[in-house]
């Protein structure tokens, strides 16, 4: 009997079997349990998820096991050299197809003084004033009658606990309608995420029979602008560098060692801006070598509906950097960001004083074409010409006697890039089921501008990867007021729920 459904399922296409949920069906059924997973949505937001602190990573494990076992899925944990993996797996048939489906548990640190709250952890409904503010509004108004409109603020709402909600209410509204996926599933859950899964690609390794799959879908990132349904085939890697230049041993009367002392501040800011050129472009040799965008590869970024006048004006600038001529072009090419800088003291709490120090942070954004190691080797070269000894910790006394100019260097690669074609099975599987769901083709993005810890398993595992994006672009990832439109939880539970009623 086996055989014989074995025989039967593959001698029809899959997708024609699985897709007789209508447009309209979709959408009834997504709405409906959306609306009844709200609770569910804010009991998780709840929880307080920072991986420098493995205690609570432990309450929001035990709510997956708790959400996904109730849902007759497996659950296990994975062992890894820091905080465990998750593994939640619906197994249908050993000869079907298996798809992996990647998201994150973990969020971002936070600074409760700067969220317009009570507390990150506290999830808290807010409606938009004329003049753009946000007012809260009372919880129980979005079990009532939720308007699309209206936000949860709360650490983690898009990134990433709300796709994790979204896939349990599509799951519970394709049980309603009497289907199930005509695939295997496993959903891998990671909760080091934020800290750059540094205990990732080793445990995908170990795990690798477990994990193993045919399509790898990745539920994360913001989709295109515009918010309209978006399919993103690659994402950039990121590595991390710390610079430091040294001045006198300890901070300096400017009035008294002014003209006289080195100012380690002039000097990183002449470091720094001697990197890229007026146009933003990075100047160190080599920096772009290997990259090229084909005609195909062109075309694919000019499809991309980019309206660049409204997205300068969102950002509040005249004009982009010439790294590209798009913004989806600027996205191929490897980038060289200052994310901090630091030293003496500013504000109120400024003095005349010479530095004794001056610290850079870096963040190197991969693609596929640059080797990491290689491009921090430029880096660390660029620095030499420009006079200086590279230390790795702080200097001694002979070293400072020594070398008119110290800077020390500290670097971590978290993860690579990848990029998926296009033309991929997985990437017209899921554009198909796309289209269905939603009556139009989605935006097909070649790179997204983000990171995600998916090259350990596209490497090690040999499987394609795509992003499926489903909250709210304007939603303060990683940073503090984060929200999730609750027009983007209900559209993300019908993109999930299209999604496993497409067959392969």
């Amino acid at each position: 009997m086996q055989r014989l459904l074995t025989i039967l399922l593959f001698s029809f296409p899959l997708w024609a079997l699985a897709q007789d949920l209508s447009t309209q069906r979709i959408e009834q059924l997504a709405e409906k349990h959306a609306r009844q997973t709200l609770p569910e949505l804010v009991e998780f937001l709840s929880l307080p998820n920072d991986a420098h602190f493995p205690e609570q990573l432990e309450h929001n494990i035990a709510w997956l096991e708790k959400a996904f076992g109730k849902r007759d899925f497996t659950v296990e944990r994975l062992s890894t050299g820091g905080i465990d993996l998750v593994l939640a797996r619906y197994q249908q048939d050993p000869a079907l197809p298996t798809v992996l489906i990647y998201v994150q548990v973990d969020g971002q640190p936070v600074d409760p003084g700067k969220w317009q709250q009570v507390n990150p952890f506290t999830p808290t409904l807010k409606q938009q004033q004329a003049d753009g503010a946000w007012e809260a509004i009372e919880l129980k108004k979005l079990y009532a009658e939720p308007n699309p409109d209206w936000r949860i603020f709360a650490r983690s709402a898009s990134d990433a606990k709300g796709p994790i909600n979204m896939f349990l209410a599509a799951w519970d509204a394709m049980k309603e309608a009497g289907k199930s996926p005509l695939y295997n599933i496993k959903l891998i859950m990671d909760c080091e995420e934020e800290m750059g899964s540094p205990n990732l690609p080793p445990a995908v390794e170990v795990h690798r029979d477990k994990l193993a799959a045919d399509h790898l879908i990745i539920l994360d990132g913001p989709p295109h602008i515009s918010n309209a349904p978006t399919l993103v085939f690659g994402a950039r890697g990121i590595a991390t560098v710390r610079l430091t230049t040294y001045g006198p041993r300890v901070p300096q009367h400017s009035g008294h060692y002014g003209n006289y002392a080195p100012n380690p501040a002039l000097r990183l800011a002449q470091l720094l801006a001697g990197m890229k050129d007026d146009q933003g472009r990075v100047t160190i040799p080599g920096w772009y070598d290997g990259i090229s965008i084909d005609p195909e590869a062109r075309t694919a970024l000019e499809q991309v509906p980019d309206d660049l006048e409204a997205i300068n004006k969102k950002l509040g600038i005249a004009e982009p950097d010439a790294v590209g001529n798009t913004l989806q072009e600027s996205l191929q090419y490897p980038s060289l960001n200052i994310r901090g800088l630091s030293s003496g003291w500013v504000g109120a709490a400024a003095r005349t004083i010479v530095p004794a120090a001056a610290v850079a942070n870096l963040d190197i954004r991969l693609v596929r074409e640059s080797d990491p190691e290689h491009l921090i080797g430029l880096l660390r070269d660029y620095i030499r010409s420009e006079g200086y000894h590279i230390l790795e910790e702080e200097p001694t006394d002979a070293e400072r006697a020594a070398h008119p100019r110290l800077l020390s260097m500290g670097y971590q690669i978290s993860y690579a890039a990848f990029r998926t074609d296009m033309d991929s099975p997985t990437g017209k599987w899921l554009e198909r089921a796309m289209t269905h769901t939603f009556g139009k083709s989605p935006i097909l993005i070649r790179t997204h501008g983000g990171s995600v810890p998916i090259a350990p398993f596209v490497k090690t595992l040999d499987v394609p990867a795509v992003l499926v994006p489903l909250v709210n672009p304007d939603n303060n990832q990683h940073s503090p007021n984060e929200n999730l439109r609750i027009g983007n939880y209900f559209s993300g539970v019908r993109t999930c729920l299209g999604i496993l009623t497409t067959g392969l």
